[in-house]
């Protein structure tokens, strides 16, 4: 089994990101949930509040928006283009997605390219509220085991070094840098 980050791994930029920057274009009264995130984000660097709240305040946005599930798929419809070309070598239907992204948005792309499996931060799609962790670095190895208590990793793909635990599950494992995949050997980096 391979599994893969999403974002900046077989999605070639922060589909987060893009989703809110998509519906600014749509609902430009979202922006008034701005200076909210950024108070919440100074606060996080602080170390007085958690990353699902300051994602939580992020993802407030979605209070403004009536049909969430048409406008994801109008989304989707304009940014499939993004996805990473390599991955489309690469693909199984065993492959597994895990991603600190709201599983709601990561629904539909995952379909599309006949994922099977998403593993993601559960956030309600009314309020953006997280309503488990944020599903990253150790808190994905913790979800992983949960659907898959004993399988084996061939292969991890991720962008980010904070998917170190993942990566150290892996038989291999491989860091995404704009589109150019390297092996990432996980004991001489040191990145714990």
């Amino acid at each position: 089994m391979n599994v893969y980050d999403f974002d900046g791994t077989i999605y070639s930029r922060d589909s987060s990101v893009d989703f809110f920057k998509f519906e600014i274009k749509r609902h430009p009264l979202i922006l008034r949930h701005l200076p909210a995130f950024c108070i919440k984000a100074v606060r996080y660097k602080l170390k007085k509040c958690s990353i699902e709240d300051v994602k939580s305040c992020f993802f407030s946005f979605l209070k403004d928006i009536t049909d969430i599930k048409g406008e994801i798929q109008r989304f989707w419809q304009t940014h499939m283009k993004y996805m990473s070309p390599w991955y489309k070598s690469e693909m199984k239907n065993t492959d597994v997605v895990i991603s600190a992204s709201p599983c709601f948005l990561l629904e539909l792309p995952c379909k599309k390219l006949g994922i099977h499996t998403l593993i993601a931060s559960d956030v309600d799609i009314s309020s953006g509220t997280f309503v488990s962790a944020n599903c990253k670095g150790s808190e994905k190895v913790k979800r992983f085991r949960e659907v898959y208590p004993d399988e084996r990793i061939d292969k991890f793909y991720s962008d980010s070094f904070s998917d170190l635990p993942m990566a150290e599950l892996a038989a291999e494992a491989f860091l995404i840098k704009k589109g150019r995949i390297t092996k990432w050997d996980t004991k001489e980096r040191g990145y714990k």
